[in-house]
């Protein structure tokens, strides 16, 4: 069985990923706020490092997690899921 070969001067497509909101509410949700501020606020407690820079206006954790969300810095998707067991993942930037 001979094997096609793929000319070595074509580059590779690289797809893009999909940024489209497809399942659930444009924004984050309550919820899914606060998990993510709750858990990135247990990472840090624990000795993470900050992604911005911390001023004396920031007190705990928590406001640490609040500022980094604020910022759009944290590389965080979110899954939403379907009962059909569908998925989207999104990431946090576009839903804020």
């Amino acid at each position: 069985m001979a094997k096609s070969k793929i000319p070595k001067t074509e580059k590779a497509k690289i797809k893009k990923p999909k940024t489209e909101k497809l399942i659930g509410p444009p924004k984050l949700t309550r919820f899914e706020k606060a998990r993510i501020i709750g858990t990135r606020a247990l990472q840090l407690s624990l000795g993470a490092p900050p992604f911005v820079e911390v001023t004396p206006e920031i007190r705990s954790s928590i406001d640490l997690a609040k500022s980094e969300l604020v910022l759009k810095v944290l590389p965080i998707s979110i899954r939403r899921i379907l009962p059909n067991n569908k998925f989207q993942d999104i990431p946090i930037d576009i839903l804020i």
